[in-house]
């Protein structure tokens, strides 16, 4: 598998991530296993995946504990995990999912140790900013967060969603190790404000989450009959009805490309993110070991330039993100 490298000269790690938020948060209330996330997790590692990525908002609280407990039964195992994790988004209402940001330093140091124990560690790996508040100065709270590398708390850094204007006034205050952003087949927007170059450029780690479009690109959903009723996505635009009719036109496209290249269509939506630069990552979400195996392969696909140029002209998204 490929590898990506981590800003400010950190650690490499491999290019396919796992994501660990639907294993309790946003998708498929009912349908939550914890036996068969833990196993995914442990599967991961096996396959050589090392990016492990939670949140506190997730839950909230309730998937860093799992993740902790996955990440306690690896034992030694656990060192050749890149644990990361996200603070700053505070949820008001867990049915709803609406959440208010919180960048102050005061906020941040608490959240880092509340998630230190839940995930049952000393050190985490990859401390991210999981959005920035925009009444706290990014200098403010990324001043806070180096405080706590200085410490021995905290590895590398992140942001989460930021633009360049914003990545460069953290990196004046502490080196960006990552940006994690959405980007897939169907969301291009960090592509078009230049934050996928930026990271390029000054050699930050680009993780793209949501690569598979929340599920969409996996070729698996076609109508809102497809998801289980208890589901956050059938909130989402773009999971409405005339919104997933509008979208096969690109789903058509990228089964066309998978049939010829002889790979899954996730597979190739996971590729083309990929193929956006060394730099980039993805951060698959996944709950079940049948599907990390299929987005682990993706790790060794190589698109073609023909399949690239096509996929880089597919139709727009219809539905806000």
């Amino acid at each position: 598998m490929r590898e990506t490298r981590l800003g400010g000269g950190g650690r490499t790690f491999a290019s396919v991530g796992l994501g660990c938020m639907g294993m309790s948060w946003g998708y498929d209330e009912l349908g939550r296993d914890e036996t068969e996330s833990i196993a995914v997790v442990h599967r991961a590692v096996e396959l050589g995946v090392d990016l492990i990525d939670t949140a506190d908002q997730y839950g909230p609280f309730t998937n860093e504990v799992l993740v902790g407990r996955a990440l306690a039964a690896l034992g030694d195992g656990r060192d050749r995990v890149l644990l990361a994790t996200k603070g700053g988004l505070v949820v008001d209402d867990p049915v709803t999912y609406r959440s208010h940001r919180d960048g102050r330093p005061e906020h941040l140091r608490a959240a880092v140790d509340a998630s230190l124990t839940r995930l049952g560690v000393d050190h985490i790996d990859l401390y991210q900013l999981h959005r920035i508040d925009p009444e706290v100065p990014v200098e403010e709270s990324w001043g806070a967060l180096s405080e706590l590398v200085a410490a021995g708390k905290l590895g590398a850094l992140g942001l989460s969603e930021a633009s360049v204007a914003e990545i460069g006034r953290a990196q004046g205050v502490h080196p960006v190790a990552s940006v994690q952003s959405e980007l897939s087949l169907w969301s291009r927007e960090a592509l078009d404000d230049g934050v996928v170059e930026h990271c390029r450029r000054e050699g930050i780690a680009f993780i793209a989450f949501a690569p598979l479009g929340r599920g969409f690109l996996s070729g698996r959903i076609s109508s809102p009959e497809d998801l289980p009723k208890a589901d956050g996505r059938h909130r989402l635009a773009r999971y409405q009805p005339d919104a997933l009719a509008a979208n096969q036109a690109v789903l058509d496209q990228v089964r066309a490309v998978a049939e010829e290249t002889g790979a899954s269509v996730a597979q190739v939506s996971l590729a083309w993110v990929m193929a956006q630069g060394d730099h980039v990552a993805v951060l698959p979400g996944t709950k079940t070991r049948r599907y990390l195996e299929e987005n682990v392969g993706a790790g060794a696909l190589r698109l073609s330039p023909a399949a690239l140029e096509r996929l880089a002209h597919l139709p727009a998204a219809v539905g806000g993100r």
